[in-house]
């Protein structure tokens, strides 16, 4: 059986890999919406400028030309409601995969101190061989030369 630090610790590796594709796919997601909310701006802009066209064809009397515009103008409505939609459905996936990604941090830290807790122990455990007693034994002529010398300190001060 393999050492649960081991495995504790490719789990890691695993979680830290899922967390970095999470991360990237996050980024990515930003990107696509950020280009979506620029386009729909963009459709934004042009559906105000049809509606000036359209002040233009009508006073002009051209309803062939105004009907053209119409056309346009709904087709870039329907383009801006898609857009509108893929935006709200982007801030959702972006919301889930937010949330997600905390999650995991969280849970990776925990993993990340249980590993680091664990292989702790397992050096502890190996290094807790008996441990030798040493010699600290006095002998007679050190006592008396520490006392000597104790005794001159004190008759110093």
């Amino acid at each position: 059986m393999e050492e649960p630090d081991l495995l504790l610790r490719q789990a890691v590796r695993e979680m830290e890999e899922e967390l970095a594709r999470d991360e990237q796919r996050f980024k990515l997601l930003h990107q696509e919406q950020g280009q979506f909310v620029s386009r729909k701006g963009d459709i934004d802009q042009a559906l105000q400028e049809i509606g000036q066209e359209l002040d233009v064809c009508f006073a002009a009397g051209q309803e062939q030309l105004a009907r053209s515009t119409i056309k346009r103008r709904l087709e870039a409505e329907r383009f801006a409601k898609y857009l509108s939609r893929k935006i709200n459905g982007l801030q959702q996936e972006i919301a889930g995969l937010g949330s997600r990604i905390e999650q995991n941090r969280i849970h990776l830290d925990s993993m990340r101190q249980k590993a680091e807790l664990l292989a702790e122990e397992h050096l502890s455990s190996r290094c807790h061989a008996p441990m030798e007693t040493p010699d600290i034994s006095v002998q007679p002529e050190e006592i008396e030369v520490a006392f000597l010398r104790e005794k001159q300190n004190r008759s110093a001060s």
